[in-house]
């Protein structure tokens, strides 16, 4: 070994003195500390109860955006708070080193009532619709198809913001600035049967879409649609995926929404309210594809934790209890002829309704933004969406007096803008 001699080896340089963050220097950086990747409303909120929201300036604002369709079962629901308080104070995280007894109960939940054989946890629903894709390649490849790797997606499709969701969504405003897309996605118009069959490949391993598109309007997928891709997939040799990470877990009024259809997935992605606003994802499979995920094959640090799966667990039994998919079929429906009457006295301001249950959208005439700052100002919150829809989607607990005062505030803010259409008549 050689002496210290004090000074630097070759190549090696040492500064004259260590660094230290000096925060009394004025720097130039004009960046928040929170990234701006978020077109944030100048509003924040300090309590909830409900389907309402105090913000910290004292107001009340009545929630039909639910955190983008996430609180599902409302904001401080009394089961659900105790639940994450209890096991808060047990264990929150032990890894899936080990056994979690949270997660095994949850699974079997969904298991005893879903086509699923096998449940698989993560944390959002990017990651749910990623494990997903990773479970069709891997069931390809097991069973001699090392060939069969891209996944069909379709226009107008939302399925997350990793690298290979973004190329899976297919909407060059996701991938702008983010380098080459992943390969092995390919994209069929939605809800068109006739191109179908055209856009199937010998590297075709399975379908993915979205029961209802939410992200790009609200639009539902058809029945014939939804059939003819079960027929595809029986034909080929394919699996069919449903992303149903916003229509899931009650939102349309069934458990989950391929249900309506009366179409047998071979997966399903699901998030958002699975959690009740705690971050919590999962894949549901049949055993022919989950079985193929053996030890190694796919992980998650945090996926599946005590705290999250508790917080899932009551989640599922208030949305599986006796009468709360009813109520939600029956304050949808009357939802939704709410808005019908909305449009009909807006002025113009909107045209038509869409959706199912309680994922709903209003078409807007107006720029979307202009009509969600009028809402906002109502005190009224909502979700924009594509092709200029406003997006309502309040907790599954809403009741239809609550979605009555909604549609007034509804009315009243498309009374408070002026469109091209009420200049016209006004004229």
């Amino acid at each position: 070994m050689k002496p210290c001699s004090g000074q630097p080896e070759q190549g090696f340089a040492i500064p004259h003195k260590p660094f230290r963050f000096q925060p009394d220097i004025q720097r130039s950086i004009m960046i928040p500390a929170l990234m701006p990747n978020y077109k944030r409303a100048d509003l924040a909120f300090e309590q909830g109860e409900g389907v309402w929201l105090t913000a910290t300036n004292g107001r009340r604002y009545l929630d039909f955006g639910a955190g983008i369709a996430v609180t599902s079962l409302g904001h401080a629901h009394p089961k659900l708070v105790k639940t994450i308080a209890e096991q808060a104070a047990k264990v929150m995280h032990v890894s899936n080193l080990y056994r979690i007894p949270q997660a095994e109960k949850l699974a079997e939940l969904l298991v005893q009532n879903t086509f699923a054989d096998s449940v698989l946890f993560c944390n959002s629903g990017a990651e749910a619709n990623e494990g997903m894709v990773k479970m069709i390649r891997r069931a390809q490849f097991e069973n001699g198809h090392p060939e069969r790797t891209n996944i069909l997606c379709f226009d107008g499709a939302f399925h997350g913001r990793t690298l290979a969701m973004i190329s899976a969504t297919g909407n060059p405003a996701y991938q702008k600035g983010f380098g080459p897309v992943v390969e092995g996605f390919d994209h069929a118009p939605f809800n068109n049967t006739n191109t179908l069959r055209d856009a199937i490949t010998p590297h075709t391993a399975g379908i993915v879409v979205e029961p209802v598109q939410g992200e790009s309007g609200i639009k539902p997928a058809t029945r014939e649609f939804m059939e003819g891709l079960r027929a595809v997939c029986d034909e080929f040799g394919l699996y069919l995926g449903f992303d149903e990470v916003q229509t899931g877990v009650g939102r349309t009024g069934k458990l989950f929404a391929h249900e309506w259809y009366g179409v047998r997935p071979d997966v399903i992605s699901v998030a958002k309210g699975i959690g009740g606003g705690f971050p919590l994802g999962a894949v549901l499979a049949t055993e022919e594809l989950a079985r193929h995920l053996t030890p190694g094959s796919h992980g998650t640090t945090f996926g599946g934790n005590p705290l999250a799966c508790a917080a899932g667990v009551t989640v599922l039994e208030e949305i599986l209890s006796p009468g709360f998919l009813e109520h939600v079929r029956s304050v949808g429906d009357a939802f939704g002829k709410m808005l019908e009457d909305v449009v009909s006295r807006s002025e113009g301001v909107f045209d038509n309704v869409r959706g199912i249950g309680l994922m709903r959208g209003l078409h807007c005439v107006p720029p979307v933004a202009d009509v969600m700052q009028a809402v906002l100002n109502q005190e009224l919150l909502t979700v924009s969406a594509g092709d200029n829809v406003l997006r309502l989607v309040p907790p599954l607990v809403v009741t239809e007096a609550e979605c009555r005062e909604a549609c007034e505030r509804l009315v009243k803010a498309a009374h408070s803008l002026k469109t091209p259409t009420t200049q016209e008549n006004a004229s």
